[in-house]
């Protein structure tokens, strides 16, 4: 996934090749401008290390980085830890090796790194590579290709902006200027047995550079491009600043470490009884949480929050017409430059979404499927989608375990993030997966986190449920930022994920479902339609005939009506339930919860009677 070369090359981005043709000289003048900064010395193994604050914005990255730069002469060799700014909470670590494969890990970290400083390093020896975090060692690698990096490579740093936005997100050049601060780069070689430092002190410090100023004896600045590239190196975007080396990405003018920008709204979306607003670039917090920047038509703003990435406010608008309100007004808002650059009354169209409804049923990688709604991508017109990752489907798959076949024949793979929108509140949530490339167990192992929980390590499905067979890991979680995020990170090869389940818990139901049987086969569908008046169909679907029976029950777990169904075949079936009929008292408008249960229970699905 790495582009550096000043030559041309072919690049393998999840198993696919781009030919990236004759790559223009510098002088072929690209739209935007970037900056690398390289070590003169090549040097092969040791241990290397930075300390550095990250670029946070969607569409670019910023790297520390070791690259043969005697390829095509050579083989290639690359070892990278690349940030890619459309996260907040994920580092890239990656080996290059020839034939340029990569062997790559997205790792998921708790802070944000374009928020503060961290160190960032990796140990290269002959049988193996070694990343760390603030000395916490994250992933080793000590496959055989290891032994096929031989070649002395060349520190660098990099900040470009890619042409692959699956890759790092969608560009907007409304967020430029952006600038990776790099504090010092240190070097310690490979001596065995005789260091005194790194992993069981096999390494020896050899210099330290804390950045003062350009020190031409050690390094130089990049002056060149690349296809893949959306800019071009330039000297002028490498600077030296208090104690800083400081890449900056920028337009054509001006160049280097300068801000005359003010805060863009890049999106504002009405969400519940508030508006979630993205901003350009970082703000200062007592003008970002001043209530009177914000006017909404026949609303009232009761508050406003900076949330921790600094670029996304949230407004408690209580009462929010979510149907007739369409824009709003921003104004006042400062970044942190100094001086601040302020941000003149602007008009914000409102995203109106449509309601999320529960239980959400995801066919990741693939396309809607009875109660499954279909994979999309991750934006602001969604409530739920993948970042990345690239989706597959066999259809002739044979799938053990399961009755959703359809479901796990479809899957993303190399999947590093998919996020769903909802209400604050806890949640169960059921992932669904399999192993469709590998009948060996070894072959991938891959690490899951839920809402900042791990709550898989080194997952091998094949050694787990075996080859082809249905998977299912279920954790409930709660969330506070109106955002579930699950993270996956590749150990052995990449993650793949076929299906996801959101159901929520209500507080006042809880005990209810955690004696509920546990479901061996019965599946129950959303309800339509939902909210419903007089009443609503619910599907189902039985691995055998069974002898059913319906039940309704309110939001403190009270069983209200109960209707037997009768027997029913294997497969498919559905029933209408009239809220005035059945076993019990008519139900009123409000909030249930229902279950069919036969030779076992399904889980229990929430639906909305309004009369």
């Amino acid at each position: 996934m790495s582009l550096r070369s000043t030559r041309c090359r072919i690049v393998l981005l999840l198993g696919l090749s781009f030919s990236l043709g004759v790559c223009p000289p510098p002088s072929a003048g690209k739209t935007y401008k970037g900056a690398e900064y390289r070590t003169i010395d090549s040097y092969l193994y040791g241990r290397f290390e930075v300390r550095s604050k990250a670029i946070g914005r969607e569409g670019m990255l910023s790297s520390f980085f070791t690259y043969n730069d005697d390829y095509p002469n050579t083989e290639w060799n690359e070892i990278d830890i690349e940030i890619l700014g459309r996260y907040t909470d994920d580092v890239q670590v990656n080996a290059i090796t020839p034939g340029q494969t990569n062997h790559l890990s997205h790792q998921w970290v708790n802070f944000n790194p374009a928020l503060d400083y961290h160190v960032y390093g990796f140990e290269w020896t002959p049988t193996s590579v070694a990343w760390f975090i603030d000395s916490v060692e994250i992933l080793r690698q000590t496959g055989p290709h290891i032994a096929t990096l031989t070649f002395p490579q060349k520190i660098m740093m990099n900040v470009w902006n890619p042409v692959y936005t699956d890759w790092v997100g969608k560009w907007d050049e409304r967020v430029l200027p952006a600038f990776a601060f790099y504090d010092w780069v240190r070097y310690s070689s490979y001596t065995p047995g005789t260091g005194t430092a790194g992993t069981d002190n096999n390494f020896t410090p050899q210099w330290i550079d804390n950045f003062d100023s350009l020190d031409q004896a050690r390094w130089e600045k990049g002056v060149h491009t690349f296809g893949g590239n959306n800019c071009d190196f330039v000297p002028e975007n490498a600077v030296f600043q208090d104690g800083k080396l400081i890449l900056c990405l920028t337009k054509e003018t001006p160049l280097g470490y300068v801000d005359n920008v003010a805060p863009f709204v890049l999106w504002a979306r009405a969400e519940g009884t508030g508006v979630r607003i993205m901003f350009s670039e970082e703000l200062e917090q007592a003008g970002a949480e001043t209530q009177a920047n914000y006017v909404i038509p026949k609303a009232t703003v009761a508050g406003a929050h900076l949330l921790p990435d600094r670029k996304t406010v949230l407004l408690d608008v209580p009462g929010l017409d979510t149907v007739s309100t369409t824009a709003m007004i921003v104004q006042n808002i400062r970044d942190l430059w100094t001086p601040a650059n302020p941000m003149k009354a602007t008009g914000v169209l409102l995203i109106r979404p449509s309601p999320v409804v529960f239980p959400l049923e995801v066919n990741v990688g693939g396309s809607a499927y009875q109660g499954f709604l279909p994979d999309t991508v991750w934006s602001e017109y969604v409530n739920h989608g993948r970042l990345d990752g690239s989706p597959w489907y066999v259809a002739d798959a044979q799938i053990g375990g399961t009755t959703e076949q359809e479901v796990y024949r479809s899957e993303a793979v190399g999947l590093c993030e998919y996020k769903f929108r909802v209400p604050n509140g806890r949640y169960h949530i059921a992932l669904m997966m399999t192993d469709l490339a590998y009948a060996e167990a070894g072959k991938r192992l891959m690490t899951i986190v839920v809402e900042g929980s791990e709550v898989e390590t080194g997952l091998d499905l094949v050694a787990r449920a075996g080859y082809r067979q249905a998977y299912e890991k279920a954790c409930d979680v709660e969330v506070t930022d109106g955002t579930i995020d699950i993270h996956m990170q590749g150990v052995v090869d990449v993650p793949v994920l076929s299906g996801i389940t959101v159901t929520p818990i209500p507080s006042s139901i809880n005990e209810l479902r955690e004696h509920s049987p546990v479901p061996e086969g019965i599946r129950v569908f959303p309800n339509y339609p939902n909210p419903c008046n007089g009443g609503t169909t619910i599907s189902f679907f039985l691995p055998r005939e069974d002898q059913l029976t319906l039940r309704i029950f309110d939001t403190i777990g009270r069983e209200v009506q109960k209707k037997s169904l009768g027997t029913f075949a294997k497969g498919y079936g559905h029933v209408f339930w009239d809220a005035r009929n059945g076993t019990g008292a008519p139900v009123a408008s409000g909030v249930y919860y229902y279950r069919v249960d036969g030779t076992v229970s399904s889980r229990m699905q929430q639906l909305v009677y309004v009369k």
